[in-house]
């Protein structure tokens, strides 16, 4: 658990974080979040309707888009104008389960927020960044919800974060870069709430198979960054909760 790394952290050191709240100005929530070179643009919408199927129910809904845009990584990316990619419909498929587990549909009433990820620089951990920066879009915008009188209360029921872990050489390391994600024996995301229970674990042995214990290990190093991540989150929407 020693082991140096490509830019000097440690192994339990999540990347330098930043999370700027209300970085769009039209938007009703939003965040730029900065985990190392990886930034993305998290934007919340609030739709005053839900889809077809759950008109009448009295519930809201959540929902994700996710893109990455030209020359966010080291070469340049096709704009998908048409259909989004499978890797891009699977983290937003991500996103929005990720907050939708931490969001009482009920308390929302039928209203549709819309998530926006939008990737300026990817150097590894754009989904765990998406989904980290998106809660605090989400935050800001429930708050404005309630401080216009448009529901009774918020129906957020915890928080959520979500972090990158993996098998570099040997040792478990937490928030790999692209250069250590693309050499990684194990990669895992791991998305979790701020009570510490699971909503989504993604684990992937690129090399040999791991063992219970190995992925209990990184299941311990993915905790440690969640909490930091947590308590960044937090100081990020003081006042709005």
């Amino acid at each position: 658990m020693a082991a140096t790394r490509i830019d000097g952290r440690g192994s339990l050191d999540l990347r330098p974080v930043r999370m700027e709240r209300g970085f769009m100005k039209f938007a009703e929530g939003s965040c730029l979040i900065a985990m190392g070179d990886t930034q993305v643009i998290c934007t919340v919408s609030v739709e005053e309707r839900v889809p077809m199927w759950m008109k009448g129910r009295g519930e809201g809904w959540v929902t994700s888009e996710y893109s990455m845009i030209p020359r966010s990584g080291r070469e340049r990316n096709q704009r998908e104008t048409n259909r989004p990619a499978g890797r891009t419909m699977e983290i937003q498929r991500l996103v929005g389960r990720s907050l939708r587990a931490v969001v009482d549909m009920k308390a929302l009433g039928e209203r549709t927020l819309l998530v926006d990820c939008d990737v300026l620089t990817a150097d590894g951990g754009t989904r765990c960044a998406s989904i980290t920066g998106a809660y605090v879009a989400l935050v800001e915008a429930i708050a404005k919800l309630r401080a216009a009188n448009l529901i009774k209360r918020s129906p957020l029921t915890d928080s959520v974060a979500a972090v990158s872990v993996g098998v570099v050489d040997g040792a478990e390391m937490l928030d790999l870069c692209y250069q250590e994600d693309s050499r990684a024996a194990v990669d895992m995301n791991v998305v979790m709430t701020g009570a510490g229970k699971y909503i989504e674990v993604q684990g992937t042995a690129e090399g040999l198979p791991y063992d219970r214990a190995r992925l209990n290990r990184l299941l311990d190093v993915a905790q440690v960054g969640i909490d930091a991540l947590a308590a960044r989150q937090k100081d990020a929407v003081a006042g709005l909760l």
